[in-house]
């Protein structure tokens, strides 16, 4: 990749960042809605779920997992579609800037606030609601993973989806009702095991229940492997979705991006 290219991309992600805490709404929106959802789903059930296993140890997971979605797909998928409507987008064509430079920009905004809030839901779930931190080196190599395959996959998806809303103003009508989807047959707000076979078989197509069943593979013990529909944690399988949603995201973002409507 030429070296101006990569230059750009990052000196417009340092922007990214700048003008993202310059403003309020999407700070709170992005960064504390999560951790306002955990308090209120980790205060009201408390529930033990299985040996060793409160719900609300469970709903930590499963909140960390739905972060990145947040950050990445959720965010960037709104996100784009008001940069185009402003005409943000149709002004950055006319500079040297490439649509990698601009998606590598985007990432580093989503790298940046998805370590904030993972750091914040990790400090709240450990010191509020029981959450057990990795023993191990394995499993915080496996948590590692997860966060940046599970980041790049959102963050592409995202870039992907944003070609969907027809207008900025529309937008989070068009993608909020599907992360608020996604996040309820997923296993994010309830039990994934103890939902219809139907909501599993339909969840399981999409990266979101994998992301929350590997993020349970490291906060909660082996033994609640055997829940699982599968009765394993299924990590490769895991990484071979990610992986798969990713490339499909990657070809559909290049071929749908695009500056301006017309």
């Amino acid at each position: 990749m030429n070296p101006s290219i990569i230059r750009i991309g990052f000196l417009r992600g340092a922007l990214e960042i700048k003008q993202f805490f310059r403003q309020r709404e999407s700070v709170v929106f992005t960064l504390l809605f999560p951790i306002m959802l955990l308090f209120i789903f980790g205060s009201v059930f408390t529930d033990t779920i299985a040996p060793g296993v409160t719900f609300s140890q469970y709903f930590v997971a499963g909140m960390i997992a739905s972060g990145l979605v947040n950050t990445g797909f959720q965010q960037l998928a709104i996100m784009i579609p008001v940069e185009r409507d402003f005409g943000t987008l149709k002004r950055l064509r006319g500079t040297p800037m490439s649509p990698v430079s601009y998606f590598i920009g985007k990432a580093i905004l989503v790298t940046v606030s998805t370590a904030i809030q993972v750091a914040i839901l990790i400090l709240v779930g450990r010191l509020f609601f029981g959450l057990i931190l990795p023993t191990t080196s394995e499993r915080w190599i496996r948590f590692a993973i997860l966060i940046v395959l599970g980041s790049i996959c959102a963050t592409i998806l995202g870039i992907a989806f944003s070609a969907v809303p027809k207008s900025g103003r529309g937008a989070s009508a068009v993608v909020s009702p599907v992360v608020i989807i996604l996040q309820f047959i997923s296993g994010v707000f309830f039990v994934f095991s103890q939902l219809p076979t139907w909501m599993q078989q339909i969840a399981a197509v999409f990266p979101l229940k994998w992301l929350t069943q590997g993020m349970r593979s490291v906060f909660l013990p082996d033994s609640f492997a055997m829940r699982e529909p599968a009765q394993s944690w299924e990590f490769n399988r895991t990484l071979i979705i990610l992986l798969i949603w990713t490339l499909i995201g990657t070809f559909f973002a290049i071929r749908s991006f695009k500056w301006s409507e017309k």
